[in-house]
Formats: C-alpha cells, sequence, structure tokens
C-alpha cells in the first residue's frame, strides 16, 4: 500500500510562538476583565453582578421572603455563569458577611462565617437568602434604559454589563483581587463621606485631593477599630492609588482588665488569643496573666487581656501586643480598576470619582432620555383616545359596521397604527365623558414632565443639579456614622525581652563536652551540680540574667549569647553548639559574663595572653569571632575576671611554679596572641616540657584557694601574694612543698 500523501489545503498555519503570544493575551484579558477586577461603575466584579441581578429575577427583593440560597446558585450558574457552584457561593457568601461587606448586599439567614473563620459558612442547601435595602441603589433604574445588554453564554437570555449604581459602590464595599500581571485592592469606605466629596467635586470639578480628604477622612473598615496612619501618608495613597494604611484594634480599661472591643478588618479574634497565649507559653510576656474571650451576639468582640498586676502600664503592653500580633495590622491599597473606557488602570481617588460621576452623569441622561421616549409615546396615544373621547358616537359607529375598523379609524381621524390600536384596546367601561377629563390631566402632567425632562436634558448644570439632589438623598436615607476612628498615633514599638524579664543573679556553667546552663543566684557551687555520664565542670562565670554571656572555643573563637535564653540548671542544660556554630572538632573552654565595660584576662596555657573589654568580646553571628590567636598544641584556659585597679594575675604551670603580676602591666587588646605572660619557651613540639595549668585573679581584699590532689585547700590572702612576684634574679617558686601539682585555683571572698 503506498503512502498517502497528507493534504493541508484550507488549513491555517501558525508559528507557536505566536499563538502562545495571542493564547496567553487573550487568558490575560479574560482574567482581568472577567474575573478579577471589578467595574468603576458598579464596582462589581462579573459574578458578583450576575448574583445580584439573578436575584433581583428571582423576585428576591429586601421585602421578599428569603429563599434557598441553592436556589439562586443554580439559577447563576445555569443562566449566567457557568462556573464552579462552590466558587459562585463563596462570593456570595462574601456580599452578605457584616464584617466583610461595609453595606451588605445579600441579606442571608443561617450560619454565614463569622470573624474568626470567614469559610465556616454552612452549604448552600441549608442557608436562605436575599437582596439587602441597600441593594436597590445597584438596580432600581436597571429597567429604565440604564443598562447596556449582551447575550449570556448560550446566547438564550440577556444580561447587564454594567448595573446602573446609584452610588459609588467601588469605593463603598471596596474589593481585592489578583489578575495576570496586576492585581487590586481597595479598602471599603463611609457613603455618607463618599457622597459629600461627590457633591464637593460636581459644585468645583477642579478641588484637590487633599481638599477631598476633608470629607473622606479615610478607610471605614466594617469592623471598626483606628487607623493610625499619618495624613501626609493616607494623602499620598489617595493621590497616587497606592500605598498602605495601618489599623489597630480599640480597648478600654475596666476594673484593671484590659478589654479590646473591636478589631482590625479580616482579624480573628481567636488568632489573636493564640499569638498572645504563644508568647505567654514561651515566657516572653510576663506581664500579662490571663487570657478571656467573652464575645457573643451581643458584644462580636470583647477580648479580655489580664495584667499581672495594677502596676503594669497599658499602654506600653498595648504597644507590644500591636506590634507582634494581629492587634494592629497594615493594608495594602491599589486603586486598580476597570476604567469607563474597558481598560484597566491604577486611579487616584479624585480620578476615581471623577470617572464615576462621568459614569452617573451619562446613566442619568440614558435614564431622562428612556423616560422622555416613554412620555412622548404616551403622549401621541392620549393624542389619539382625545379625539376618539371628542368623537365617540363616530367611533362606535365604526366600530360596529366596518369589518376593517382600525384602517378606517385612520383615515377617518388622521390617526396612525400606535393610536387606532389604543381607540380599539379601550375598555367599554371606560367609555364615559369623565375619561375626557382625565385624559386632559394626564396630558399636562406628562406635557409638564416632558418640558422638564428636555431643558434638563439641554442644560449642562440642570443635569448635575439632578445628580447632586439624588446623592444627597440616597445619602441620607442609606448613609450610616463612621464606624473607623482616624488617630494618628506613634508607631507601636514591641516590649524588648529584656524589659519584659526582672534581671536576676546567675552562675552561667560551662561543661567540658560544651553543655551550658544557667543557674539563679551567685552562691550557687557549679562543681556541685550534676553532669551528664563522661562530662564534668570546665568553667563558671557570675553575672545577670540580662547580660550577654560569651564563650571561647578551644579554637581562640569567641560566640556571645543572651544569658536570660540559655536553659534553667535544673537539668543538664544544652549544648552550647546548638546555639552557635563553632568550627568542626572546636570545643569550648571558657565563658565570661558581665558588664560590657569590664576587663577579663584571656589566655591559653602556652601563657600568652592579654586583658579585654568584655564588649570587645561581643560576636554579631552564630560564628562567633577571632578573638585569641591559640598557639600550635595549646588549649585556652577559662578566662578570668579584672575587678579593681589593683588585681593581681596569678599563673601556676604544670610543676607547680607559681608566677604573680599585677594586672594593670598586662596589655590591653581586642584580639590577638597577647604577650607571654609566664616566659614559656615557644615551642612546636607536640610534647611541652612547660605549659600552665590554672589561673586566677584575685582583687585587693580577696582570697585565694589552692587546690592540689588530696591534700587540704590552701588559704592564701591578697597580701601574702606579694611573695610570689616576679622579681630579678629570683627562681621562680612553690606554693608550698606539698603542693607539687597544682590541680585549680579559685579567687574569692577574704
Amino acid at each position: 500500500m503506498k503512502d498517502q500523501e497528507l493534504n493541508f489545503e484550507g488549513v491555517e498555519s501558525e508559528s507557536l510562538k505566536s499563538f502562545a503570544e495571542r493564547a496567553y493575551l487573550d487568558y490575560s484579558m479574560y482574567v482581568i476583565l472577567d474575573r478579577a477586577l471589578p467595574h468603576v461603575g458598579d464596582g462589581l466584579k462579573p459574578v458578583q453582578r450576575r448574583i445580584i441581578y439573578a436575584m433581583s429575577e428571582l423576585g428576591l427583593a429586601a421585602g421578599a421572603k428569603h429563599k434557598k440560597s441553592a436556589r439562586t446558585v443554580g439559577d447563576v450558574i445555569g443562566k449566567f455563569h457557568p462556573h464552579g457552584d462552590s466558587a459562585c457561593y463563596e462570593a456570595m457568601v462574601h456580599m452578605a458577611q457584616e464584617f466583610a461587606y461595609r453595606y451588605p448586599i445579600v441579606d442571608g439567614q443561617g450560619n454565614w462565617g463569622s470573624t474568626d473563620d470567614p469559610k465556616s459558612f454552612a452549604a448552600m442547601r441549608y442557608t436562605e437568602s436575599r437582596l439587602t435595602r441597600y441593594a436597590a441603589l445597584l438596580l432600581s433604574e436597571l429597567g429604565s434604559g440604564t443598562a447596556e445588554w449582551v447575550p449570556n453564554f448560550d446566547g438564550s437570555l440577556d444580561e447587564p454589563t454594567i448595573l446602573p449604581a446609584r452610588v459609588p459602590n467601588l469605593l463603598l464595599n471596596g474589593g481585592s483581587g489578583i489578575a495576570v500581571g496586576m492585581a487590586t485592592d481597595i479598602p471599603p469606605h463611609n457613603l455618607r463621606e463618599v457622597v459629600a466629596a461627590c457633591v464637593a467635586l460636581l459644585d468645583d470639578p477642579e478641588v484637590s485631593t487633599r481638599k477631598l480628604l476633608g470629607h473622606i477622612k479615610g478607610p471605614d473598615l466594617p469592623t471598626g477599630g483606628e487607623i493610625v496612619t499619618p495624613r501626609a501618608e493616607m494623602l499620598q495613597m489617595y493621590e497616587t492609588g497606592a500605598g498602605s494604611f495601618k489599623a489597630r484594634a480599640t480597648y478600654t480599661v475596666e476594673e484593671g482588665e484590659i478589654v479590646v472591643d473591636a478589631l482590625p478588618f479580616q482579624v480573628s479574634g481567636s488568632k489573636v488569643l493564640e499569638q498572645i497565649a504563644n508568647q505567654m507559653r514561651q515566657k516572653k510576656l510576663p506581664l500579662v496573666e490571663d487570657l478571656r474571650d467573652e464575645s457573643d451576639h451581643e458584644k462580636p468582640t470583647r477580648l479580655v487581656i489580664v495584667p499581672k498586676s495594677g502596676r503594669v502600664d497599658v499602654d506600653a503592653l498595648m504597644a507590644h501586643l500591636f506590634a507582634t500580633t494581629d492587634l494592629e495590622r497594615n493594608y495594602r491599597v491599589n486603586l486598580n480598576v476597570i476604567a469607563r473606557d474597558g481598560r484597566p488602570r491604577v486611579m487616584g481617588l479624585r480620578e476615581i470619582l471623577l470617572e464615576w460621576l462621568a459614569f452617573r452623569k451619562a446613566t442619568v441622561t440614558r435614564r431622562l432620555e428612556h423616560r422622555l421616549a416613554k412620555v412622548r409615546a404616551r403622549l401621541h396615544i392620549l393624542d389619539g383616545l382625545l379625539i376618539a373621547y371628542l368623537n365617540l358616537d363616530e367611533v362606535i359607529r365604526i366600530v360596529r359596521t366596518e369589518d376593517q375598523p382600525k384602517p378606517v379609524l385612520m383615515r377617518r381621524f388622521s390617526l396612525d397604527d400606535t393610536q387606532a390600536e389604543a381607540i380599539l384596546e379601550t375598555k367599554l367601561r371606560h367609555l364615559a365623558r369623565l375619561e375626557e377629563m382625565k385624559i386632559t390631566g394626564e396630558q399636562n402632567e406628562l406635557a409638564l414632565e416632558r418640558d422638564d425632562i428636555e431643558k434638563t436634558l439641554k442644560s449642562a448644570a440642570r443635569l448635575v443639579k439632578l445628580v447632586r439632589e439624588e446623592l444627597i438623598e440616597d445619602a441620607a436615607e442609606y448613609g450610616d456614622a463612621r464606624r473607623t476612628r482616624i488617630v494618628e498615633r506613634a508607631a507601636a514599638q514591641a516590649i524588648s525581652e529584656t524589659d519584659l524579664i526582672p534581671s536576676e543573679p546567675v552562675t552561667v556553667v560551662l561543661s567540658r563536652l560544651g553543655w551550658v546552663r544557667a543557674a539563679k543566684g551567685h552562691d550557687i557551687d557549679p562543681r556541685s551540680l550534676s553532669y551528664k555520664d563522661g562530662d564534668e565542670f570546665q568553667a563558671a562565670a557570675r553575672g545577670r540574667n540580662l547580660q550577654q554571656a560569651v564563650f571561647i572555643d578551644s579554637t581562640g573563637r569567641a560566640y556571645s549569647v543572651d544569658a536570660h535564653q540559655l536553659p534553667a540548671a535544673r537539668g543538664y542544660g544544652e549544648p552550647l553548639s546548638g546555639s552557635v556554630d563553632p568550627p568542626d572538632g572546636a570545643t569550648f573552654a571558657a565563658a565570661l559574663i558581665g558588664d560590657p565595660e569590664d576587663r577579663w584576662l584571656v589566655l591559653s596555657d602556652a601563657g600568652y595572653g592579654f586583658k579585654a573589654k568584655l564588649a570587645d568580646l561581643y560576636a554579631r553571628n552564630k560564628k562567633g569571632k577571632s578573638v585569641l590567636k591559640v598557639p600550635e598544641n595549646a588549649r585556652v584556659l577559662p578566662a578570668q575576671p579584672v575587678t579593681g585597679a589593683e588585681a593581681l594575675a596569678v599563673l601556676v604551670n604544670n610543676e607547680g611554679e607559681v608566677l604573680v603580676l599585677p594586672c594593670a602591666d598586662i596589655e590591653e587588646m581586642s584580639s590577638g596572641k597577647g604577650q607571654n605572660l609566664y616566659g614559656i619557651p615557644g615551642r612546636k613540639s607536640a610534647d611541652r616540657d612547660e605549659y600552665l595549668v590554672a589561673a586566677a585573679v584575685v582583687s585587693s581584699g580577696e582570697m585565694l584557694t589552692v587546690w592540689s590532689g588530696n591534700s587540704a585547700p590552701m588559704k592564701l590572702k591578697y597580701a601574702e601574694l606579694d611573695a610570689f612576684k616576679e622579681q630579678k634574679g629570683r627562681r621562680r617558686q612553690r606554693f608550698s612543698r606539698a603542693y607539687k601539682q597544682i590541680d585549680r585555683l579559685e579567687a574569692g571572698p577574704g
């Protein structure tokens, strides 16, 4: 069988690149225009508009009986919006939630979610709904020729492209959405304030944004609270159409307890309590003793925070909670909307209001033109009816005797088809002499209305006046007081952990295997603590829990950790390597703590060392900083605090020989190898003949305790150490012949 040749005649060809670009552009425009962004005219997205229109078609006005939500959703997705029922129902629920919409459009019965969990609403088969009174502001003029109509998705019905909103719903209820390459975030506002700004623009189209903010104070959130953004930032936000603002909760103090009575927009009270409770569990909030949620139907938001005592600064505590929890939130603003020309763009407040007023004027003009056409048509019919009543006997004769009375009537009285049809449709009971008076009266009324409409359509000033009056009437009927206060406040500052923790003396204990802990008090004997099997005491330092503890490893690197973050001494502590990041194979040798200006003696057993200010040893990161240059095969000795100008450094080598030298003679450095304090010859051999085994710093009035094997500890007063100071021509000596091998030295109170 021969291969058949493929015939591509009549098949369009297109490169993959151009096809992909076109397909992506089409998809992008669909998402932008038909899903994500609201229109400046009615402030609605397509799904919201279709839900509202479908409910109006079902007769679910504010005064009607509630109907199952599933019925509404079925009509929406079956007639106008062929998408998922769950997404459609969720959009409907959002328009019914009083904590989500400043002016709800749907009035629901049943479980429609809560502030703690907005998506906890019941299924649509359980809830019932109808439109609110506010929805009339979007629908009342729909039958007055004000909307453009387009076929629905299957061409069987028509639907409005934009609802003829009587108020700027875009700003009143706001909205958010994410499209392809753009997004929108519009906060809700107060009806009375927005209308006042519209009136100001109608009176003076050149009014500035700054003056408009004299009417619109700022966003008006459904849940109340406070907006604390400075006025200058608000002005910039409204001028550019992009920016952000901060909203925070409001609270009162009742009998020493803090009661939060309003939360920021879209904030869950249960989540706030959880955030505070987490800080309490982590011991980062000792100022709070208890939390309670006393919210109910009468008081949707009532969170009670019980301070530890009456001495707690409530304002400082709340400032901390504002900074660390959702009691204060930042809201992004991006006034990105679909303009009247069908193109999306970011507008400032003034531009949005001017755009909407242009839409409103066009809507009112179409409404007037539609009404004018109806009035003229009615007047035309009334002219024919009046002729009939003036010639009633002749009309009756023609109707009774003629087989085709309509053309005869048209010829006899110079009527057109519409007038003749109206005469023939008139009922017999209306054929009374009184009807002539009614017709004349109706003609006069309609003539006056016609003249008024014509004057309005011909005069821009009269049209503006009409729009202005209607806006003021709607604001008076549907407006309410502002819920969110605008208050300029200082930025909330979190209380530092050190401010929240009481200052206490602690002893930082380091083990040979690198386990660390902080015991309360200075009276504890760190050697008496329990250690893990195979571990033992290495070093200890006494300070306060609000100070930084410094640890030096075997490579001479220093690491700093806040002492209050160290584990307590009830157990073995925790590995220090969990808090810092030492080099592989490094072990920890020294622990230091105290005031940043304190001096410490840092040295290695090779006899090299220097004095260092503690602040110079603080490290900025977990990897630490190089402080002490350790000679090869040497090890780091525990650092010693230098207190007082007359402090003496006591150094002992492996032969038990002692050297005492004034700390004032020791060089102060921030890092390095230091000076050779003991005079041990430098050797690189692993088998060292001489090295230091212990060091201590003794201040005036203190006593030095010496331990050597099983011998009883020897105690030497500060004055007795003069005998061991280095002098020319004099060999180093031992403390005593019995103390040949010194285990450790310790300085303490005399």
